[in-house]
């Protein structure tokens, strides 16, 4: 897909890929969101498995179809583990998706991810603008593990010098996404702001990157790219998002239920949906 004007993005069809594939997505990941991070993988099609233990986590990303690292409560053991993981699945050509959450809030968040860029060769890098800028060299403000006083003028170009510099797919969530692979960068008009209303929702991506990066290449309806394939998943998390605000939820508990509940009806009816409409190259 690189270099080429996104004509189509067969969101049905690659969910037909997930469905056939039932992917083994092996989490390494936040402490807080790891009920959240199973469910939507198991929505989407795919088999979650939380195997962090250092005795284990290798073995078992070698025998994954997708592997998602997300340093959000990561210690120092932790990050053994995933620097293991990473490395096993490198080996295996298990494709690896990097969730830095809370890049640059403290010295050793920056210390942890920079062991696993050093290590591991990530497919993936999803962030936020804050956490983006920041593995791309640039001043960026995260408190906690959110972004915070930044403006959308400069992702495309932090996600696309990120994405060179590392030779993966960078994505950079937000009221918009940004999906840019080291030489051309897209923006994603799709979602709804109600989606960041409960804990979650970013890890949550990263599964669903991790659970449509398991099919690349890999049958019919598959995505042919991880550009591509981190396009779809893009797309179908917000087109997710958008049909569960359709009901107008009462509050952020019953809008997470119904974003749950969205996402596994995306993945059962596979609807031919126009997610290039909502693409533009920038």
């Amino acid at each position: 897909m690189s270099g080429e004007p996104v004509n189509d993005v067969p969101v049905g069809e690659i969910l037909s890929a997930v469905e056939a594939a039932a992917p083994l997505v092996h989490h390494l990941t936040n402490d807080v969101t790891t009920s959240e991070t199973a469910n939507v993988t198991l929505h989407w099609g795919g088999l979650p498995v939380m195997a962090d233990a250092p005795a284990e986590a290798g073995d078992m990303a070698a025998g994954a179809d997708a592997v998602v690292i997300n340093t959000g409560t990561a210690s120092t053991t932790d990050v053994d583990a995933m620097v293991d993981a990473g490395r096993r699945a490198n080996e295996t050509g298990v494709p690896v998706v990097l969730d830095p959450v809370g890049y640059g809030a403290t010295p050793h968040r920056v210390e942890s991810v920079g062991r696993l860029l050093d290590a591991v060769a990530f497919d993936i890098i999803k962030g936020n603008a804050g956490e983006v800028r920041g593995l791309a060299g640039e001043e960026a403000t995260v408190r906690g593990v959110e972004s915070v006083g930044e403006s959308d003028a400069g992702v495309p170009d932090a996600a696309r010098a990120l994405a060179e510099e590392t030779g993966a797919v960078v994505v950079a969530s937000g009221p918009t996404d940004i999906v840019a692979d080291g030489e051309d960068a897209y923006e994603l008009s799709v979602g709804h702001e109600r989606m960041g209303s409960f804990v979650g929702s970013g890890c949550m991506l990263a599964s669903t990157l991790g659970t449509l990066s398991a099919v690349v290449g890999k049958g019919d309806g598959a995505p042919a790219s991880t550009t591509e394939g981190a396009l779809a998943a893009c797309a179908a998390y917000g087109f997710a998002g958008e049909r569960a605000a359709e009901s107008d939820p009462a509050g952020p508990a019953s809008y997470r239920t119904a974003f749950m509940d969205a996402v596994a009806a995306l993945a059962d009816e596979k609807p031919a949906v126009d997610a290039a409409s909502r693409i533009e190259e920038v």
